[in-house]
């Protein structure tokens, strides 16, 4: 080991510290260059990012948009200070509309004032289509109008809460046609790459496409944010009357895009300014604070411009990159400080150049084990199954190779162009907590193997009870306009996330024309039975709508809308319905469903009838809103319940029903997380031994490694299984991240022993060595890590919060146990010998 330092110092002073300048020209190049290429630095937070990657249910969902006609919404959730129906409030409704209606992306809104109105007064069925009325015509009876809406099958929940005190005002966004083809052509040549290798021109046309779709996504998104604040603008304009919350998805990506921009405006500037405080408090002098700094900042721009150069978007699941490369770099940097400063201390004539390069020398190999473990660490990740997932482990393990290489160019050309001024009095804080744990280890080491044992109890037994059900509403703060759009809309107005069922109906033998004859007795029909255009009607899809589709559906509507967990459901049965009532109650024949969708209007077919039948593809569409803050709700076994009852209840064959939404993508990413997470585990925990084994040569050494960084992780998962945190797309990452840093104490740390060991043999006198050297770095390294992730508690989004404190809790564990329980473990296994022979190879 010895001979490998002599090698590192020697390549030192023949390079970088020989030419510090022209070092420095070089790296100063370089950072301009990744400078310049964050300006393809991307942020994601569309839906897409909360699925898995190559979902075929992510497929069918695009699918069924286009089909159905779904188009992306805004809704805002409008609770006068007034009656609702009352004139000042349609007053204010109308100018609202019409306000919002010249925003950009507006197609259309719809409001309670304008859907149709067909029992205030009732009419003959014949009169309607030509006498549509609303709540703002004058002949509108506001009594009956006001218990017909209230009542109204298609209207209550949807348009209206069920007490009467607020209405909903639905912004339907324009169908980016433009988006959807681009995504299309990119998808498909994705698709084949997974299938088989791509041409060299198909690559280009890959290439390609991502980067037309990149550049029109981000074009398009700035106009939709800008949209989004008009709206708001325009809201803030009517808030003297009422009361309002936006809602939607749109909406929601967009806010958490403006929250990862602030997280990492925050963290990043939050984490800065604590470091330097941190650093000052550490080792009074304003070099040791600059240089860091400098390291930190460096190793941010390269980081950055390689997520730009590279196309890899950052998502809420990597928003807090930036914080993880600043604690990675400073944690380099502190250890590469505290050397220089012992051998200053020890070795007060050496020049600048000697300290440096044999501080460089002797961190080298710890800091490049700890570099590839941590590494490992991460890449664990890449076995996910959530792409932004695979992204955040491939994006951290370059993170980490940039900041070593960062660290241990820039710090030690610029020491070497530095005076190295009068020794250090003292090398660290005065708070000597790494001597206390080295005494507490030496006098109660057996209180520590039973106390580490009943840990790893609370670890399997915690872990066991953990769940990954989660309510994405829970994601937010109570006080975010998020939370509070989607609580209200949750409790009045019939539920927020969605879920599609959509049914398939067998293909019917050819039928003959005469099937669907009028029939004879006019009062079967009731108003119906007025129309004498029947003759007029011609074959097309009017004829598709018969008595045992509308039963069908009918049967299906009833059965979901019993369950607890549903919200408001639309389907053909809501119109068949209002249709059944104006028809005295009577059933509707195959006839009168035929005349029922000729007469329909045009504006009210769309609003009506098109979302829920695609006759081409001989489907019926129900949508249904799921209550998603109700405590109750499990996903995965509702899903499960509402295909078993659809087939076993209602008398569905299995190939005839498909549920789809974005339940389902999001329950989808859920389940794959415990799966993930178990897997993650398996191979963090296998390539560590690996690791181990490879640079220590010894399968003792390698255990006695391992075991304080089980036990960290271990005991943060089994304290969510036993308060009930779930896992979710954040926490997921939280076993890679915290081995992966923790995992560098005990590399340090057993790095360290092995060579104060060969000083003396004696294990006792070295553990206390160690404890006064190296872990004072690993004290300060762990503090700042902890401090730093702690910060994340002022993010928006809950996720993030848990991250932060649950990682801060790793570390905090990993740090104890690496002086407590691994130092305890040399002492009882003595991996080492009796007595090491010095100038022994690790």
């Amino acid at each position: 080991m010895e001979r490998f330092n002599h090698l590192i110092e020697r390549a030192y002073r023949n390079t970088l510290l020989k030419f510090p300048v022209l070092t420095l020209v070089l790296l100063s190049a370089l950072t301009l260059f990744f400078a310049y290429e964050m300006k393809d630095f991307r942020l994601d937070a569309s839906a897409e990012t909360l699925v898995l990657d190559n979902d075929e249910d992510l497929n069918y969902f695009r699918q069924l948009s286009e089909r159905f006609g779904q188009q992306d919404y805004l809704i805002i959730a409008y609770k006068p200070k007034g009656d609702l129906f009352s004139a000042p409030v349609y007053e204010d409704l109308q100018a609202l509309k019409a306000e919002l209606s010249e925003v950009g992306l507006v197609e259309s809104v719809l409001t309670l004032l304008d859907v149709p109105l067909l029992e205030s007064p009732p009419l003959p069925v014949k009169e309607l289509a030509a006498n549509i009325r609303t709540l703002t015509s004058p002949e509108t009876d506001q009594a009956m109008a006001r218990e017909e809406i209230l009542q109204s099958p298609v209207y209550r929940d949807l348009l209206v809460s069920p007490e009467g005190t607020i209405t909903s005002v639905i912004i339907n966004l324009k169908y980016d046609h433009t988006y959807m083809e681009l995504l299309g052509k990119r998808d498909a040549l994705k698709n084949l790459s997974r299938e088989r290798a791509l041409t060299p021109d198909e690559k280009n046309a890959l290439k390609k496409a991502e980067a037309t779709f990149w550049q029109y996504r981000e074009e398009a998104r700035s106009l939709r944010h800008d949209d989004i604040a008009a709206v708001r603008a325009i809201m803030d304009t009517h808030r003297d009357k009422a009361d309002l919350f936006l809602g939607g998805v749109s909406m929601i990506a967009d806010d958490l895009i403006t929250f990862i921009k602030n997280d990492i405006l925050l963290f990043g500037g939050g984490m800065a300014l604590f470091l330097v405080v941190t650093l000052g408090l550490i080792f009074g002098q304003v070099r040791w604070i600059i240089l860091p700094m400098l390291c930190c900042f460096v190793s941010v721009i390269h980081m950055s411009g390689i997520l730009g150069f590279m196309g890899w978007e950052v998502t809420v699941i990597s928003s807090n990159f930036i914080s993880l490369q600043l604690i990675i770099t400073m944690a380099i940097a502190i250890h590469l400080i505290v050397r220089h400063r012992e051998l200053h201390k020890a070795n007060p004539q050496w020049s600048q150049k000697d300290l440096t390069a044999r501080a460089a020398a002797l961190m080298a190999t710890p800091c490049l084990f700890a570099t590839l473990t941590t590494i490992a660490g991460f890449s664990s990740l890449i076995s996910s199954d959530i792409l932004p997932v695979i992204t955040f482990g491939w994006m951290m393990s370059a993170g980490i190779v940039v900041s070593l290489c960062v660290t241990f160019i820039l710090l030690p050309t610029l020491l070497v162009l530095m005076p190295k001024g009068q020794p250090p009095k003292r090398l660290t804080l005065r708070f000597p907590l790494p001597e206390i744990l080295g005494t507490f280890t030496e006098k109660h080491g057996k209180g520590i193997l039973v106390a580490s044992a009943l840990a790893l109890l609370f670890c399997l037994t915690g872990m066991m009870r953990l769940e990954v059900e989660n309510s994405f509403i829970d994601y937010f703060k109570k006080s975010t306009e998020i939370y509070q759009g989607m609580k209200l809309i949750d409790d009045h107005l019939g539920g927020t996330t969605p879920l599609d069922v959509v049914i398939t109906f067998d293909q019917p033998e050819q039928a003959p024309a005469e099937d669907v004859d009028a029939p004879d007795d006019e009062e079967a029909n009731g108003d119906f039975a007025e129309f004498e255009e029947f003759e007029e009607i011609e074959t097309g899809d009017k004829y598709w709508f018969t008595q045992d589709k509308v039963a069908l559906v009918d049967k299906v509507h009833t059965y979901l809308d019993a369950l607890p967990e549903t919200g408001k459901i639309l389907s053909l049965a809501s119109l068949t319905r209002i249709a059944q009532k104006l028809n005295d109650g009577k059933p509707l024949d195959n006839f009168a469903l035929a005349l029922l969708y000729s007469e329909i209007p045009d504006q009210y077919r769309e609003l009506l009838l098109k979302p829920y039948v695609s006759v081409e593809h001989n489907e019926a569409h129900l949508s249904i809103r799921i209550k998603d803050s109700a405590p109750d709700l499990r996903r995965d076994a509702f899903l499960k319940e509402v295909k078993k009852g659809l087939i076993d209840e209602v008398g569905l064959k299995p190939d005839n029903v498909k549920l789809n939404g974005m339940l389902v993508l999001y329950n989808n990413m859920l389940q794959s997380l415990f799966s993930s997470q178990i897997l993650t585990l398996g191979i963090v925990l296998v390539a560590l031994a690996g690791m181990f084994l490879l640079l220590f040569r010894s399968p003792v050494i390698a255990l006695i490694a391992l075991l304080p960084n089980v036990l960290s992780i271990g005991v943060v998962l089994g304290l969510m299984g036993w308060i009930g945190i779930p896992l979710d797309m954040m926490t997921i990452t939280i076993a890679a991240i915290s081995v992966g840093i923790a995992v560098d104490d005990t590399i340090h740390y057993i790095h360290r022993f092995k060579s104060e060991l060969e000083k003396d043999g004696d294990y006792m006198a070295t553990l206390h060595r160690c404890h006064g050297s190296i872990g004072h770095a690993m004290y300060f390294t762990s503090i700042t890590i902890i401090s730093g992730f702690s910060i994340l508690v002022l993010s928006n989004f809950i996720p993030s919060i848990l991250f932060g404190l649950l990682t801060g809790l790793a570390m905090a564990i990993a740090l104890i146990s690496s002086l407590t329980l691994l130092p305890k473990l040399i002492l009882v296994l003595k991996p080492f010998g009796r007595g090491t022979t010095p100038g022994e190879a690790m």
